[in-house]
Order: C-alpha cells, then sequence, then structure tokens
C-alpha cells in the first residue's frame, strides 16, 4: 500500500478513443456558363498563342475571339459585348482593369518611291514637309500646311500612302498587317511607342444572379484568362 491507502505500481491508462473520420469532402461541379467568354482584340494584336493555351486547360469553356478597332474596343467591353479585350491604350480606365502588355514601335508607312525607302529608320523632323494623310493620336503634324483629308480606314489611309500623295503613322504590328508591295514602313525613332493591354469591367468579378434571383459565385473565367496572359500554371493563384 502506498501512502494515502492506495496501492503501488503504474498509474491507470485511459482507453485510446477512435480517431474521429476525416470531414467529407464537397466537391462543387464545375460552373456551366451560358454563353461563351468573348475576347475582343484591337486591330494588329495577336491573341492566338493564349486562345490555344485557353482550349488547352478549359476545353469545357467555350472561347470566341472578336476582331475590333480601336473606336469599337472600350465600346465593347462597357456594352457587355465583350468580356475581355486586347485594347491599344489610352483608353478612360475609370471602371476598367488594366493590364499593360507590351508596348509597339511607331512607323512612317510611305509609297516604295519615297526617300524614307532608302533609309532605316526616321524622325519627325525628316517628315516635316510631308502630307500625313491620317491624324496620328499623339497630336503631331507636319509643319506644311495640309490637305483637308477625308475621314479614311487604315486601309484606305495606306492605299493613298501607296500612291505616293502622303505618308501615314502608324503601330508597327498594324503597319504590317496592311502591308502592300507597293508601300514601305520605316520606324519613327523620336515617336512613343503605343502599348496593348489587357482589359476588363470591374463589375465582371461581380457575383452574378441565377433565374431563380439566387447568387453565383463570380465569373471564374475572368481571372482564368488573366492567369494566361500572363502566363500563371494552371495550379496558380492570383
Amino acid at each position: 500500500m502506498s501512502r494515502g491507502g492506495r496501492r503501488g505500481g503504474p498509474p491507470r491508462r485511459e482507453p485510446r478513443r477512435p480517431p474521429r473520420p476525416p470531414a467529407p469532402v464537397v466537391v462543387q461541379p464545375p460552373r456551366v456558363y451560358d454563353a461563351p467568354l468573348r475576347v475582343g482584340f484591337v486591330t494588329g494584336s495577336t491573341p492566338d498563342k493564349w486562345a490555344a493555351t485557353w482550349r488547352a486547360r478549359r476545353a469545357r469553356d467555350e472561347l470566341v475571339l472578336v476582331p475590333v478597332t480601336e473606336p469599337e474596343q472600350e465600346a465593347g467591353l462597357r456594352s457587355g459585348d465583350l468580356d475581355l479585350a486586347l485594347v491599344r491604350l489610352p483608353v478612360d480606365r475609370a471602371g476598367l482593369h488594366v493590364v499593360p502588355l507590351y508596348e509597339e514601335r511607331a512607323v512612317v508607312v510611305a509609297s516604295t518611291d519615297h526617300v524614307v525607302s532608302a533609309v532605316d529608320d526616321v524622325e519627325l523632323a525628316d517628315l516635316a514637309e510631308e502630307q500625313l494623310v491620317a491624324p496620328h493620336r499623339s497630336g503631331w503634324t507636319p509643319q506644311v500646311p495640309q490637305l483637308a483629308w477625308p475621314p479614311m480606314t487604315t486601309a484606305e489611309a495606306v492605299e493613298v500612302a501607296a500612291s505616293g500623295a502622303g505618308v501615314v503613322l502608324l503601330p508597327m504590328s498594324v503597319a504590317r498587317l496592311h502591308h502592300r508591295r507597293d508601300v514601305v514602313h520605316r520606324e519613327v525613332t523620336d515617336l512613343d511607342p503605343t502599348t496593348v493591354a489587357l482589359a476588363w469591367c470591374t463589375d465582371r468579378e461581380d457575383p452574378g444572379v441565377g433565374p431563380d434571383g439566387e447568387v453565383l459565385e463570380p465569373d471564374d473565367r475572368i481571372q482564368a484568362f488573366v492567369g494566361v496572359v500572363r502566363g500563371r500554371s494552371p495550379r496558380s493563384s492570383r
């Protein structure tokens, strides 16, 4: 007997309780979208590689590429016709997320008989006595009086330049897109480059509302496509 009347020996051990079963894992089925993801791309931009990656990763979610011009790019987003768009800056950033992607050099497009065809690049001073057949976004104009050129599409402006009547300033990608055998393009070294960006409306990431008034999760395709463009792996987070 130990002091206090208790028997000696090791203390009594409580029997082990069986481990708790793990909580069941609830796997939510992927959300099904009624409409495809519509991605606009401004003239000269090339979304094909990102579209191919998207289709390899998310074959269940249809992606539609929509060509847009610069005047159409922002309106398409704000009207809801486009979910995202590759846009050429500047745009009004109010209500938009904008992720700059890359810059494009500015070039002058002129006829093959023009003096610029003999050089590798030019400065704006070299174009001071030219006719600029379409206004440039920078507001730059040659020093000589300009003819009253009517509004024209890029293709029409390049056609006028090909005739030798004037020149046109364009992003290099657009000049390449509209290249003809009777024109050349040369970099304008002191003209600021333009920037291509990915843009989408901020409210596209808000929760949605289902047909019966139920609250839906935000459209995860928006950030998924942003991740594709920014080079994220399929498992990476924002």
